[in-house]
């Protein structure tokens, strides 16, 4: 991680950060924290830090987001949380704090004969994370949606300080429960590049096992999402019920669904307890399954209608905001972290990016499949490599070590994983041995603002497509 200080002056920070977007580096957040506001730019091979010192007592700096869109939401964070404003922001309403009762009424962005707003959440059918939409409409089109995403905040970053290195990752893990081993990972990643740890190859390879199933589980569970959504009981259960077997799988390797308990600063914390071979016929045989029911879902018309040209964000739209995951390589844009910044095995396994145009919730979908395909590939590929040392009989590799010591000195340093929902980064800081701060973002913040924009020309049954067609984590957009 390279820290660039601007020193005192944040329009001539501002003025850099733009001339490096210019450049084709991706915008990836801005925080603040011990009066610095910090901007993350991501390039290939790294993540930069760009920083400029807010005078003491500052109750205000010039806005970012008229020059970098894509700050919209992180500045409204930074009012949340600190009380500074960005001045000149153009909507700063509560985002992740629920602010005073006049604030949380409906506020009218659209004006109209027969305009009202449905309040849809938080408290919904069926198992759904609480948030709530506020959809603007005359009855049927959605000329405006906003979100409120403060229900599932719980101050995450808050939480990491003080804590011992070891104990920051059960947190991490925590931060957005259907990306754990990706948090994890970020998060480990920061520590060892401070602690100048390198993994042991087996321990990088188990990683990549690991971050491979969690995203083959959580494509899956976006599918059947959308079948869900399309009335199709058959396909929803057949991939719910791939979606289970994959998580068993993962409890069969490390005895937590979620893979957590697996990452841990300096490598993983133990060897899988499934042979490599064993699991290299376990994948095989799950992915003949996905594959045959996926053949079969993109073969249904009647599906394929109910998403094609749905919720679509412009190829030009996603570069400029920078948008992650399976969101930006269905419009065009891929910035996959494996490829563009490759950490633990992914420079021995590369990463393909999958990458289509239309930008609507099939395209979304098709890079799942995608994904889930490459996923699979990377798994035998780690697998077969794995398999040449594994000893059966004492189900270890001979003489290998899965953890190297990783005792962190004072310092700071960023870490990065590709979670399914895309990029997630941490950047901490460490002090007499103990997290002094901790900054992660995740993909869902990233991209969940980009739900503003799509409803251009869809309807209110189009809502459920759209949404699944995200796959994102509220819980992971309000840390």
């Amino acid at each position: 991680m390279t820290v660039v200080r601007a020193d005192n002056d944040v329009r001539a920070c501002w003025e850099r950060v733009r001339s490096r977007i210019a450049a084709g580096q991706r915008f990836a957040g801005v925080f603040t924290s011990a009066r610095a506001l910090s901007v993350y730019l991501a390039r290939p091979g790294g993540i930069d830090t760009l920083e400029v010192l807010l005078p003491p007592g500052a109750e205000s700096y010039p806005t970012l987001t008229p020059h970098v869109g894509a700050a919209f939401w992180y500045e409204r964070v930074i009012h949340d949380l600190t009380g500074i404003i960005p001045d000149g922001h153009p909507r700063l309403a509560p985002l992740v704090r629920p602010g005073a009762a006049a604030e949380r009424s409906p506020a009218r962005h659209v004006e109209g004969y027969g305009l009202f707003t449905i309040p849809h959440g938080p408290v919904r059918s069926g198992v759904f994370e609480s948030m709530e939409y506020l959809v603007e409409t005359p009855g049927e089109a959605i000329p405006h949606l906003n979100m409120r995403i403060f229900y599932k905040h719980r101050g995450i970053a808050a939480r990491f300080a003080g804590l011992g290195v070891d104990d920051g990752v059960v947190l991490a893990e925590r931060a957005e429960g259907i990306a754990s081993v990706a948090h994890a990972l970020a998060y480990c990643h920061a520590i060892e590049a401070i602690a100048r740890c390198d993994v042991p190859r087996e321990a990088a390879l188990v990683r990549v096992v690991h971050a491979e199933l969690e995203r083959i589980a959580n494509h899956l569970d976006a599918a059947a999402r959308l079948c869900d959504a399309s009335g199709l009981a058959v396909a929803t259960a057949r991939l719910a019920l791939h979606k289970e077997r994959t998580l068993r799988m993962i409890s069969a390797l490390c005895g937590s669904r979620f893979g957590r308990g697996v990452i841990v600063p300096g490598g993983v914390s133990a060897a899988p307890a499934m042979a490599p071979a064993g699991l290299a016929a376990a994948a095989g045989k799950l992915e003949r399954a996905i594959t045959g029911d996926a053949a079969a879902l993109m073969g249904t018309s009647s599906f394929l209608d109910r998403l094609r040209g749905t919720g679509p964000l412009p190829p030009g739209r996603a570069r400029e905001h920078g948008a992650l995951g399976p969101v930006g390589k269905a419009s065009g844009y891929a910035d996959d972290a494996r490829a563009e910044r490759p950490y633990d095995a992914y420079p021995l396994t590369a990463a393909p990016i999958a990458s289509h145009e239309a930008g609507d919730a099939l395209a979304r979908l098709r890079v799942r499949w995608d994904e889930v395909a490459q996923s699979f590939r990377l798994i035998g590929e780690a697998a077969a490599e794995l398999t040449a040392q594994w000893d059966n009989s004492k189900m270890r590799w001979p003489g290998a070590a899965l953890r190297e010591p990783c005792a962190p000195a004072d310092g700071r340093a960023l870490g990065w994983a590709e979670a399914p929902q895309g990029e997630v980064f941490y950047d901490v800081t460490v002090g007499e041995g103990r997290i002094a701060a901790c900054q992660p973002r995740s993909a869902s913040f990233h991209n969940l603002v980009l739900m503003h924009e799509v409803f251009q020309g869809d309807i209110l049954t189009d809502f459920p497509f759209i949404e699944a067609s995200f796959g994102l984590s509220v819980a992971g957009a309000a840390l």
